[in-house]
């Protein structure tokens, strides 16, 4: 299978389940990789055969700046769901990371999920 990513989309938002996290804006870090046929993209050379990364960019920047949640698995799970709204993907994994936030280290989540609206043939 063909994959897609976004690797190091920087957005700032509010998530956190510690007290006062969600009262100011954060740094958020996330990688997405979206698995579909890429074969008649390649062949055409149409963006209406893939997925169009700047949209989906576009997509996961508001929609984790629209909600606050407490967890980094109910972000990524969210940036999964607006993954999937294209039925050509089959598969998809994300990474939410919140840098800097221990001491220099960076906890961060990825969930691995499988389409449940995929509409094609698994490689």
């Amino acid at each position: 299978m063909d994959r897609l990513e976004i690797r190091g989309l920087q957005v700032k938002a509010r998530h956190g389940a510690d007290p006062g996290e969600r009262e100011h804006e954060q740094w958020f870090e996330i990688d997405i990789v979206a698995e579909m046929d890429l074969s008649a993209a390649a062949a055409s050379d149409e963006i209406g055969e893939t997925l169009h990364y700047g949209e989906l960019y576009q997509d996961v920047v508001d929609g984790v700046q629209a909600t606050s949640h407490a967890l980094l698995e109910r972000v990524a799970s969210e940036v999964i769901e607006l993954i999937f709204v294209d039925p050509r993907v089959a598969r998809a994994e994300v990474r939410v990371a919140k840098p800097g936030l221990l001491g220099g280290a960076t906890p961060s989540v990825t969930l691995a999920r499988e389409n449940p609206r995929f509409v094609g043939r698994l490689q």
